[in-house]
């Protein structure tokens, strides 16, 4: 049973490298489709501030999935399994579909559908966190379309009496800075779901670990209230690697399929799309940076002409949004069904 469970909390950490694989690639297609940067020095720039975020923010998002949106009492490693399974098996179909839908929303589908599963409808906490989290999904993007249009229409303003050149290197100096501030802001919102899921894992099986020395000792729980620094430190190292392999096909449809942007676009909508996260993660929601980004994107986009924003990517994007929690749901429930004929853990 301990070696179930430890294979379930590395199972985890994939899903988080795999977050990276296929979310961090929207941190880094701004600066790569206005060619601030290379696609290799991107996705070293993205992966280092992924990392740095375990460092600066706290872990209230984490501590809404470990206990917040599922009863603890029905969480068993076969319903942890299954949520990942199902949040990992949705990934990989959008990623080889190029689409950039949530990771986010795919492990919190996953997790409930699991659930369900296994004690029904009741196993969910309706209430402020699903209502927040929910509520995100429509207002993620808005948001970050909003600050991503007031940004781009405030800094054209006052730089629209600069010289072009000057102005074209200042802005590629900062879409640096913001580049940053968005990876940062990734790293800080999205690996604190997966140290949310396992602590859930560590909470339902804390007997297993109760009076363990030495290393399983770490992995005894009492509640979810803290999050042990170990899982801080291994799930922002799995995105922070992730990263490093990049989602290529996911940062062409990004960078330059939604909408042309030029180096100052690029910083308006990593700025907008950062502020609007980091506020998220302050009140523990956890959003959506493929959401943010692409909100912001358009909204940059838009102050040119609406003509500039391409309707019809953008269009495929939402729909793959939509099925997101329902599909990842789904294919965890399939999942959790299996795993409880294979063991009844």
């Amino acid at each position: 049973m301990i070696a179930y469970v430890l294979a379930i909390i590395g199972i985890a950490f994939v899903f988080d490298f795999v977050n990276g694989f296929h979310d961090s690639a929207n941190a880094i297609a701004t600066v790569v489709g206005t060619r601030v940067l290379s696609p290799l020095r991107a996705v070293v720039w993205a992966a280092t501030f992924n990392f740095v975020a375990a460092f600066v923010m706290g872990t209230a998002v984490a501590k809404t999935i470990g206990s917040g949106m599922i009863d603890v009492a029905v969480v068993t490693p076969n319903v942890i399994l299954g949520g990942l399974a199902g949040a990992i098996g949705w990934n990989l179909i959008t990623w080889y579909w190029g689409l950039p839908s949530s990771s986010s929303h795919a492990l919190i589908g996953g997790y409930a559908g699991a659930a369900v599963a296994k004690a029904g409808l009741a196993a969910v906490l309706w209430g402020a966190k699903w209502n927040q989290t929910l509520l995100f999904i429509a207002l993620s993007p808005l948001l970050g379309m909003l600050l991503g249009l007031l940004l781009m229409s405030g800094t054209a303003w006052l730089a629209h009496r600069a010289p072009r050149q000057p102005a074209e290197r200042f802005f590629r100096s900062a879409q640096l800075f913001s580049s940053a501030m968005f990876s940062l802001s990734h790293g800080a919102n999205d690996a604190q779901k997966t140290m949310g899921i396992v602590v859930g894992l560590l909470v339902a099986t804390q007997s297993l670990f109760a009076g363990r020395h030495g290393v399983l000792g770490h992995l005894y729980l009492r509640n979810a209230e803290h999050v042990p620094m170990w899982v801080v430190l291994g799930a922002h190292a799995s995105i922070a690697a992730g990263t490093l392999f990049g989602g290529w096909r996911i940062v062409r449809t990004m960078g330059s399929r939604i909408t042309k942007l030029r180096p100052v676009g690029g910083f308006a909508a990593e700025t907008g799309g950062a502020m609007s996260i980091l506020m998220a993660t302050f009140f523990g929601i956890p959003v959506s940076t493929t959401h943010t980004i692409t909100g912001a994107i358009v909204g940059v986009g838009a102050t040119q002409r609406l003509s500039a924003v391409r309707w019809g990517v953008a269009g495929r994007i939402v729909w793959a949004w939509v099925l997101t929690i329902p599909a990842a749901a789904l294919l965890a429930a399939l999942f959790y069904a299996l795993l409880s004929r294979v063991t009844t853990v």
